[in-house]
């Protein structure tokens, strides 16, 4: 006898996230996909994320091998959708401007639904460096994450030395929250980490546009339901 799935109407979303784009006046943010991913490899490899003789990152993944760094880059990603649940969860944001790929906007999340706190992590490719969009793309996910998620507080970090993160932390709002140690590159480097609030929040002087926020995906993300006019 052939075996069938019961039937549910309507079918789920086995993917909710796919929908979700941000929009800022010059950006557009969308979770990563395969397609994606065949855009931001060639953009590392253009000229990287940073210069070589520095590290800004905890995880020194940058070093790999250049023949294998895209491989590296696309494993990771497709293990961070494979592990994401309403218990813990990544959107790993593809940044486009004007079309192009330039970086990679991350949030993340553990026991959203009970601890309302999001973290966050990016990079840009090294020529669009210097133009206010590193500070554009978080300011997107932290207007998503306090205004539709839910989220009560946003955390960051960055490595000591890596002032241009430290001065997006700066304009946003953060305030300090301490230190940790990692081993980059086998060498002690102090991470220092910050904090921020709603209230706390330095808001741009533009509204996020946001399209793909569904039931579904807030369901996904253990986050406020999407307005009923949306």
């Amino acid at each position: 006898m052939e075996w069938l799935p019961a039937s549910i109407d309507p079918v789920p979303d086995p993917w909710p996230p796919h929908r979700l784009v941000l929009r800022t006046p010059r950006l557009e943010l969308r979770p990563d996909d395969d397609g994606s991913l065949r855009e931001l490899v060639p953009m590392l490899h253009e000229a990287g994320v940073h210069p070589g003789s520095e590290m800004p990152f905890a995880v020194a993944w940058t070093d790999a091998d250049p023949r294998y760094l895209g491989r590296g880059v696309a494993q990771y990603l497709w293990s961070e959708r494979a592990r994401s649940s309403p218990e813990s969860w990544a959107l790993h944001l593809v940044v486009r401007a004007g079309g192009a790929v330039i970086g990679l906007q991350s949030v993340t999340a553990n026991r959203f639904g009970l601890l309302r706190e999001v973290g966050t992590g990016s990079y840009l490719g090294r020529r669009y460096q210097g133009q206010g969009y590193g500070t554009e793309m978080r300011a997107a996910v932290l207007a998503f994450a306090f205004d539709r998620l839910g989220a009560t507080s946003a955390r960051s970090d960055h490595v000591e030395g890596n002032d241009a993160s430290a001065q997006v932390s700066r304009r946003l709002g953060y305030r300090y929250d301490g230190t940790s140690l990692n081993t980059a590159r086998d060498v002690r480097e102090v991470q220092h980490r910050l904090l921020l609030t709603p209230e706390e929040f330095a808001r741009p002087g533009w509204d996020l546009a946001v399209e793909g926020y569904t039931g579904e995906l807030a369901g996904f993300l253990a986050a406020d339901p999407p307005p009923a006019d949306a």
